[in-house]
């Protein structure tokens, strides 16, 4: 049966004979007390050096499947393997609760058509890798790590790694955030800082209002978290104020939640004139408002808008949830939360109750790469890139695409709106079959509309690819706009 191993070379000889004779041994078919063969003959029959058997042997040894008796040689040692093919099962569907059911019917990535190979995919609005520095970020790991080494592979500190806190509370003052009274929170990307704000502030049932359509995986969060979605339609210059205050005195609203800089899905800029209004509507019906900042750094240009809570002052209403993933290494899933003092302290112990803290190996390499200079050159190379790239896709959907509306006015994508009459989920499905991939419109919004709209992510496709999807797109929007 030994003669059986097949080798690789990616692993070390001796760990695939060790694991060959464990599998052997709970398998049953090396039984206890039963001798295995002397470590120079089985060398010998597998030819590998004598060393190579000794050493697996005692790894073996070690784990507890083998035991050596001196002079005698190697046995199995008394492991316990029940053979006897038990019955115990269970239909985990019927058993799933209220929030499992609710995260498997929103799961976009199941749900929703998938990318295959040589398909144009608009899918996607994550940053493109080809752009990212690979060679400053290793050389930053190797610094921080000559620096700190082992320190950075035990626990940490659930609140983050000190120097990447002083450095992101540097980085939100320049942007105009007055810190007093406020402290930051690490966490393992956006999707954790939300779920950590919901989990502290919101129960089952209770009532949250954003815009309509708003994220999706914001809106997908909200949703397996038993709250009830209160959505805001959007005019051209961001939400409507009317609706909002109307909403914010009549229904029970306990937490806003706001994208103010390139909204996803819309890619609307609010101005800052509207900024005020809308903290000044929240501050009037005593509603704390979560402000979601991850799209900020992909300005291309224009002044700077400072986030709402700069416009905020020392007041503490708003939270900040703040990430480079949509610029920079979304891999590392380091998000933070900037808000009230008190309010980080008790995140902090709901975080430490969940995954004790965010790996400080990624945070001290994140903190190595920002402190370098190097994400100041490679913001300015992005942006420039997305710039062209985002202006090349205006021009192009403008050519082929008959539409109702682009909107977007920056970042990674743009959202179309179709008339009225056409469904964006019905043009997917012919796309598709042609080999272009969108994102539906209708799992941004609050409430089921939006059947006439989809995302075009336009940050990992090429200009060619471009040209080539969108013309495909349009040239099925105008047959279906025939079939109507």
């Amino acid at each position: 049966m030994f003669k059986q191993i097949q080798f690789s070379n990616s692993r070390p000889t001796y760990l695939q004979i060790k694991e060959y004779i464990q599998n052997l041994i709970v398998s049953g078919s090396l039984q206890s007390g039963e001798r295995l063969p002397a470590t120079r003959e089985l060398g010998a029959l597998l030819k590998v050096s004598r060393n190579t058997v000794i050493q697996a042997y005692q790894y073996l040894e070690d784990d507890g499947f083998i035991k050596t008796i001196k002079g005698k040689g190697a046995y199995v040692a008394a492991v316990a393997v029940d053979k006897e093919d038990l019955t115990y099962s269970f239909d985990w569907s019927s058993l799933l609760n209220d929030s499992a059911q609710a995260a498997k019917q929103l799961d976009v990535e199941k749900n929703e058509l998938r990318w295959e190979k040589g398909m144009i995919s608009f899918k996607s609005i994550a940053p493109d890798p080809d752009l990212f520095e690979v060679e400053s970020f290793k050389r930053s790991f190797l610094n921080r790590f000559a620096l700190e080494g082992a320190k950075l592979l035990n626990y940490g500190y659930a609140k983050g790694y000190q120097n990447l806190l002083r450095y992101l509370k540097e980085y939100i003052k320049n942007k105009g955030v007055n810190l007093s009274g406020k402290d930051i929170l690490i966490t393992n990307g956006f999707t954790e800082g939300l779920y950590l704000i919901l989990t502290a502030l919101m129960s089952p049932g209770d009532r949250i209002i954003c815009e309509n359509p708003t994220h999706n995986t914001a809106l997908k969060i909200m949703k397996v978290a038993g709250l009830e979605v209160v959505g805001v339609p959007m005019l051209d210059d961001g939400i409507d104020l009317e609706i909002l205050e109307a909403k914010l005195a009549t229904s029970g609203i306990k937490l806003g939640y706001l994208i103010p800089s390139y909204h996803n899905p819309t890619g609307l800029v609010m101005s800052p004139e509207k900024r005020i209004k809308v903290l000044k509507l929240f501050e009037t019906y005593r509603v704390p408002v979560l402000e979601d900042g991850f799209n900020e750094e992909l300005r291309y240009s224009g002044a700077h808008l400072a986030p709402l809570l700069a416009h905020s002052g020392s007041g503490n209403g708003v939270i900040y949830l703040g990430s480079f993933s949509k610029i920079l290494f979304p891999g590392l899933r380091i998000g933070w939360i900037i808000a009230d003092q008190q309010l980080i302290a008790s995140l902090e112990s709901v975080k430490r109750s969940i995954n004790i803290h965010t790996s400080f190996l990624d945070q001290a390499i994140l903190f190595e790469y920002l402190s370098s200079g190097e994400f100041d050159k490679y913001l300015k190379k992005a942006r420039r890139v997305y710039r062209e790239r985002y202006q090349s896709a205006v021009a192009l959907v403008n050519q082929y695409l008959p539409c109702k509306k682009v909107w977007g006015e920056g970042g990674l994508h743009l959202f179309i709106e179709l008339e009225e009459h056409l469904d964006a989920r019905q043009i997917l499905a012919e796309c598709y079959r042609r080999g272009v991939l969108f994102m539906p419109g209708d799992i941004f919004y609050t409430d089921n509309s939006g059947k006439n709209t989809f995302r075009l992510g336009i940050a990992r496709v090429s200009r060619e690819e471009m040209e080539r999807g969108l013309r495909i797109i349009g040239e099925v929007i105008e047959q279906q706009s025939k079939l109507k």
